[in-house]
């Protein structure tokens, strides 16, 4: 597999899959849902998910923490979760750096990602797999005037950082009580637009204004993902200031709003229709926010698409189409992400 195939899935992973890992915040009081966690623990071959994509079969790190995050948010299958935490351990490197094609990259999303998944299992974020995440991560915030607290690669290609690693940042750097944490969150803050949703791409580094209502409008698309991930990202901060629970507040207004009359909610500029992902990361957010019913609605529509073995489709064309060795990839990925919210089929 090429590096850019490679950096192309890592993108993929962190941008429209997204993830799951959010600190050590609570899930729902309602009982796990066995059925989903227990097909998700069939998924992992000695602790890793492989996926196939235009004919490559690849680990996909992201993806695997994504799996074990919503286990671990689940509750049981604790085995599996052990598992996944040993293989991201061994293969921390390669998951967050390029020294697997001979780089000494650092990808900013990538380590953010990791340090939440290692706070969220209970693991050690600053000795894991030899890693300190909690030094990798901080290292990525700059403190270069006009842009600093924003999470940047370590690259010579491509910055593929945005705004759901920085949320990832912002709320494992708080975690750890790191001195970058105060900058990234406010960062993160500054890409909220006014209507309370937060935009996905950053502005170019150079750029004299880097918020998101000082931002062309092109540059400014609501996501619907990239804003509940802020939201419950923002949600595991302890001791929130007045203004991270104005913009919890205001984002999550936001997506109660964006909510279509069946309980669904669309993703971004790339998966505008309505799909599991999108709103199992919805009914988390809003149910996490006390928003019940709208939680309780989003719930409803994912658990539509989920089939007897647990496994969630991404959406009703997927759901028909079934699961095969190329999709097997989304299945896993949608299941990852709109378990956990299925734990407000009976409200909050």
């Amino acid at each position: 597999m090429t590096r850019t195939l490679r950096l192309a899935a890592g993108l993929v992973s962190g941008t429209v899959a997204l993830g799951l890992a959010v600190g050590t915040m609570a899930a729902a009081s309602a009982a796990p849902d066995d059925r989903s966690a227990a097909w998700l623990a069939k998924q992992p071959e000695k602790g890793v998910v492989s996926v196939t994509s235009d004919g490559f079969t690849f680990d996909d790190y992201g993806l695997t923490a994504d799996l074990g995050t919503a286990l671990s948010v689940i509750g049981g299958q604790k085995k599996t979760v052990r598992q996944v935490d040993r293989a991201l351990q061994k293969h921390v490197d390669s998951w967050t750096t390029g020294v697997d094609f001979g780089s000494r990259d650092v990808f900013a999303g990538s380590a953010a990602k990791a340090l939440v998944f290692a706070q969220t299992v209970g693991a050690d974020p600053k000795d894991f797999g030899g890693v300190n995440l909690v030094k990798r991560v901080a290292g990525r915030v700059s403190t270069e005037k006009g842009i600093v607290g924003r999470v940047q690669d370590k690259t010579a290609d491509t910055d593929y950082a945005n705004v759901i690693g920085q949320s990832y940042a912002a709320a494992g750097l708080s975690e750890a009580g790191s001195r970058k944490a105060r900058p990234a969150v406010r960062f993160l803050l500054r890409q909220q637009c006014a209507p309370g949703y937060f935009r996905l791409l950053f502005a170019d580094a150079d750029a004299k204004d880097q918020t998101c209502d000082g931002a062309r409008k092109r540059d400014r698309k609501a996501d619907t993902d990239a804003t509940a991930l802020a939201v419950l990202n923002l949600q595991s901060i302890d001791k929130p200031s007045r203004a991270v629970e104005s913009a919890v507040d205001a984002a999550v207004a936001w997506l109660v709003q964006q909510q279509k009359a069946d309980g669904s909610l669309g993703g971004g500029t790339a998966t505008k229709g309505r799909n599991s992902n999108s709103t199992g990361l919805g009914a988390w957010a809003l149910g996490r926010a006390g928003k019940c019913d709208a939680a309780e609605d989003a719930a409803a529509w994912v658990n539509g698409l989920r089939r007897g073995s647990g496994a969630i489709a991404y959406d009703e064309a997927a759901e028909k189409a079934g699961i095969r060795k190329a999709t097997l990839g989304q299945w896993v990925r949608a299941t990852a992400q709109a378990a956990p919210g299925l734990r407000y089929l009976s409200g909050c």
